[in-house]
């Protein structure tokens, strides 16, 4: 029986049984349920109609003071000195040029300006994660899946992945312009991963309050130490193939089109092997008392035959290498397929994909910065990336959740998986990209804001996860409605202290 349970509804299962020979059964509803999705369309809505104000009161607030009617009002009821002083450092002075200065955005055909629409992307990535982490509002949606599909909570870890890596391009190139040597930026690069996975391993084993780390329980793999190694040999293969001078590529010649990847083929052959040793690890490697290339979740999935083969080969070599007790303990698949065996979704099989996730990322930055006086060319160039990648997606996945040769599983970082998203990635850059780059149209406030100062924002919601404002005792813990109106408020706090680190130019790198 397919059934649609709604929240706080009441239902009773009848089953009828005639002359033993034919069952029916039905589901009654004896209470109507409430409409669960009513406190999400009212946050919506709200957020709609502060950005719309914000807008209008900004261009209105623009319009008075290029005007002078703002000027003029003022003045005349302090008529002094202080009020035009106050004036010029509040409002900007109305002259055309310091306007122009003050509030244009960083020029896409620039090599060296920073992109807002990068720090955009990853504002969103980051925002979305931290209302995931926080239990977003309790919705099916907001939660990572079980197991194979796709959610909204599955999508933005790999965007922050995808990202770092189209910052990277960037950056190393910058450096190399400024004449940086190679050897002190790989110093570098190992340095900051060394940072970051440390930061990683220290926030997710909070035992503050209960005496010293146990390093028996200590979990190894998380969320930053997969952006540590993911930044380690991304930026690594991209300081021994990039170029300290590029040219603007030309269409020219008929394998100009492919110009952006033949550059850097090392670095792209290094990656297809790494791909080929997932392939064969995944399918290949002999795991005891389970089928070779298996990618299901164990426990009761596939009938239980499985039950203690969650994950195949990743979760074998993350047993092996790390140890049953330094990996994640309690898996999304354990509510739904009740499996026993821990598996760690950030494990080391699936950081090989993550790499490729990233040098994605990295391979969009090319784009950028070969293309970077033409925005029709990276534009272009973006949408057939997410065009080839969504079709070996479709290839692989058959277009189901299920079957297919390489279904997509967030918990494995499958090969799909990464294609998906990076498509995903793709085509949402291109629509950043352009309304905020090329055209103008938005400012990408608020979520240049938190994307400006990622880590610290990231660290933050981890360690004060628990802890008022961003945390109270629910009067009504079985509603979404609460549950949204926490999750919501935390992160738009997280925003609001990004936008004031922002202003008093307070950043968090390392």
């Amino acid at each position: 029986i397919q059934f649609h349970f709604g929240e706080h509804g009441n239902y009773s299962l009848w089953m009828e049984n005639l002359n033993f020979s034919f069952n029916n059964c039905s589901l009654v509803t004896t209470t109507e349920p409430v409409n669960s999705n009513i406190p999400i369309l009212v946050a919506f809505f709200v957020f709609v109609g502060l950005a719309l104000m914000f807008a209008v009161g900004s261009r209105l607030l623009s319009f008075l003071s290029r005007t002078g009617v703002v000027r003029g009002f003022i003045l005349r009821i302090n008529g002094s000195m202080e009020a035009e002083r106050l004036i010029n450092s509040e409002l900007g002075s109305p002259r055309i040029d310091a306007l122009v200065t003050d509030n244009i955005l960083p020029s896409p055909v620039s090599a060296s300006g920073r992109l807002r629409s990068l720090d955009t992307f990853r504002g969103i990535s980051l925002v979305i994660m931290v209302f995931v982490n926080y239990g977003g509002g309790r919705y099916w949606f907001f939660r990572h899946s079980s197991w194979n599909g796709l959610t909204v909570a599955d999508l933005v870890f790999p965007w922050f992945v995808f990202i770092m890596g189209t910052s990277i391009a960037l950056s190393i190139n910058s450096m190399l312009r400024g004449g940086t040597s190679r050897s002190s930026l790989l110093r570098k690069v190992l340095w900051r991963s060394t940072q970051l996975f440390l930061i990683g391993v220290f926030i997710i084993n909070p035992n503050y309050c209960r005496g010293p780390l146990s390093l028996d329980s200590l979990r190894i793999p998380g969320v930053l130490q997969r952006l540590a190694w993911s930044y380690f040999v991304v930026a690594g293969l991209d300081l021994l193939v990039a170029r300290g001078h590029l040219d603007i590529l030309t269409n020219d010649a008929w394998w100009s089109p492919a110009l952006d990847i033949l550059l850097y083929w090392p670095a792209w052959l290094c990656v297809l092997l790494l791909e080929i040793v997932w392939l064969c690890l995944t399918f290949l490697l002999p795991v005891p008392g389970c089928p070779t290339g298996y990618l299901g979740p164990g426990g009761i999935g596939d009938m239980g035959l499985h039950a203690n083969c969650t994950g195949g080969a990743a979760a074998y070599i993350d047993r092996w290498l790390l140890g049953e007790k330094h990996i994640y303990q309690t898996p999304s698949s354990k509510v739904i397929y009740a499996t026993q065996m821990p598996y760690d979704p950030e494990g080391v099989l699936g950081s090989i994909n993550s790499v490729l996730m990233a040098f994605l990322g990295l391979q969009a930055g090319k784009i950028l910065l070969h293309y970077r006086d033409v925005p029709t060319n990276v534009i272009s160039r973006f949408l057939i990336w997410g065009l080839f990648l969504g079709a070996i997606s479709a290839i692989l996945t058959e277009c189901s959740t299920d079957r297919g040769f390489i279904p997509v599983n967030k918990n494995l970082w499958s090969l799909s998986y990464v294609t998906t998203l990076a498509c995903f990635a793709f085509v949402l850059l291109v629509l950043v990209y352009y309304t905020i780059d090329v055209k103008k149209w938005w400012s990408g406030a608020p979520f240049y804001y938190p994307g400006m100062n990622s880590i610290l924002v990231y660290v933050g919601h981890e360690v004060f996860e628990d802890y008022f404002p961003f945390s109270w005792r629910m009067a009504n813990s079985q509603s979404h409605t609460e549950h949204l109106i926490q999750n919501v408020v935390a992160t738009s706090l997280w925003v609001f202290i990004s936008y004031i680190l922002y202003r008093k130019k307070i950043f968090w790198k390392i």
